[in-house]
């Protein structure tokens, strides 16, 4: 049966929404893995709000304008934080237990943020209560049903109708589902390079299936590497919270001497993109695999107590972070860019909306402030949820065209070692077209989808739009920074937008 409204996503951004759709008809949520595998749930360091004594919505709204290096949409970001506060006493009302103090909620400080407004819980699994919390909100409301192991190859999208394509993993067969409306909420695209925090399921599958279906993709060159990832042989490149550092982590090189201050002002606490450049400067003067990041002089006791996730999993992999510092270089982490969208979620599309990390509202710039990621789920989920409520009533569901699958004659390794060698946290014009020549010249064949091939075919897709995009921004800005072109150019100050009937145009 076919519902009114299809969420593709289990994450912040689609449960926020599922929740807003459910008084207007039957919603389905689809999720690719487990209802409880999502970037949402990988989220440590908290979700930035203003709502401390001593903080103002102006003040949230200007370090995210400052730390998106001229590209944020004022509009978006004066959503993101005049909304922000009345998003999470909801969630507080639906039960979300963020750490508090014996006189109110538990601020935190991180990096480019003028006040302590992080809010965290259980130290540091923020993402993980805010998706348990909406979780349990939704699956207490009758139309909302959900679909766990089950891929989306394609969006399928006419005049009459919205859906999509649906792998089930279990029994191995494809369906079409159609509905009013569909919701990307498939989150990241880390997976596209060799070293990433995203989990598996971060394949960029909404960005590649959008851009199939002839929907505009914006600033998608915008890659952040959080720069502390552990790096450890063996283990993932588990993410050390960035509250690490607010709390008075040090990094050190090689040699073991602070080295931040040479790079930024605000030392340690300087924007992800410098940060993460100046790890990587520093590894190459030294011939180093990684830095350190001290936290030895915070406290045997304080570390275990504010830190459990990530103090376990340290000491799991032979860390313990309360006796010697750990041993971090960047990884991919986030896409600032992604499906275009008003500030409504509504993709170039008709009846295609798509929220969270995989939407390019603007509200990230061409580098997004830390711990904002949540909140934009959260609020901007809300919102599309609401547009799509409002402006797909009485659209009937009428029969979509299919389309045949087809794969690229590459492997999943092959595409990511490319993407983090050419299109990484440096970068330049012919490694750039290296990367856009090898990738375009990969070879497609019929054959029937599975999981594993369909994410195959939208990590070469994203892989090649960001080499694309990287190549056409001829400056250095935020998160993208070319050897060429290390300098902002005033002629760039536009966002980037590629559809698959035309190149690249600065907007």
């Amino acid at each position: 049966m076919n519902p009114d409204f299809l969420v593709i996503g289990a994450g912040v951004a689609g449960l926020r929404a599922a929740i807003e759709l459910a008084e207007a008809g039957q919603v389905l949520v689809v999720a690719k893995d487990s209802l409880q595998e999502s970037s949402s749930e990988y989220a440590q360091g908290g979700i930035a709000v203003a709502l401390s004594d001593d903080d103002e919505v102006e003040l949230h709204e200007h370090d995210t304008l400052y730390a998106g290096d001229g590209l944020c949409d004022r509009a978006a970001v004066r959503i993101l934080a005049e909304e922000g506060p009345a998003a999470i006493q909801q969630l507080i009302e639906w039960g979300a237990a963020f750490d508090r103090t014996e006189t109110g909620l538990a601020f935190t400080r991180e990096a480019a943020h003028s006040r302590s407004r992080v809010l965290h819980a259980h130290g540091d699994s923020t993402g993980r209560e805010i998706a348990h919390t909406l979780h349990r909100k939704a699956s207490s409301l009758p139309n909302i049903t959900f679909r766990s192991y089950t891929a989306t190859t394609d969006l399928l999208l006419d005049d009459g109708a919205a859906g999509a394509l649906l792998y089930d993993a279990g029994t191995r067969t494809t369906t079409q589902i159609l509905a009013r409306a569909v919701l990307l909420a498939t989150g990241g695209l880390g997976r596209v390079f060799l070293n990433t925090t995203n989990p598996d399921v971060a394949t960029g599958d909404g960005v590649a299936m959008a851009f199939r279906a002839g929907a505009a993709i914006s600033d998608i060159e915008f890659v952040q590497f959080h720069p502390t990832a552990l790096h450890v042989e063996g283990a993932p490149c588990f993410l050390l919270s960035e509250a690490l550092r607010g709390e008075g982590g040090s990094l050190r090189n090689r040699e073991g001497e602070p080295f931040m201050e040479r790079y930024h002002a605000l030392k340690d606490l300087a924007p992800r993109d410098v940060v993460a450049r100046a790890i990587v400067t520093e590894m190459t003067r030294t011939g180093a695999p990684h830095v350190w990041l001290d936290l030895t002089h915070l406290g045997a006791a304080f570390l275990p107590e504010r830190f459990p996730r990530i103090y376990q999993t340290c000491l799991q992999y032979g860390v313990d972070i309360t006796r010697q510092p750990a041993p971090v270089r960047p990884a991919a982490h986030y896409a600032m860019g992604g499906v275009r969208t008003n500030l409504d979620g509504s993709a170039s599309l008709p009846r295609l909306f798509a929220a969270g990390e995989v939407a390019c509202t603007g509200v990230h710039g061409a580098n997004r402030l830390a711990s904002n990621s949540l909140l934009e789920g959260v609020v901007f989920g809300a919102r599309a949820g609401r547009a799509m409520r409002e402006t797909t009533a009485g659209v009937s569901s009428a029969r979509a065209e299919s389309v045949s699958f087809a794969a690229p004659a590459a492997t999943a390794s092959e595409i990511r070692h490319l993407a983090w060698e050419q299109c990484g946290i440096v970068r330049c014009g012919d490694g750039l077209r290296t990367a856009v020549e090898r990738l375009e010249s990969c070879a497609y064949g019929p054959l029937p989808p599975t999981r594993e091939r369909a994410a195959l075919r939208n990590i070469h897709q994203v892989a090649l739009l960001i080499a694309r995009c990287a190549l056409s921004r001829e400056e250095s800005r935020g998160a993208h920074y070319r050897t060429d072109f290390p300098v902002k150019r005033a002629e760039f100050e536009k966002h980037s937008v590629i559809h698959k009937d035309f190149g690249v145009r600065f907007e």
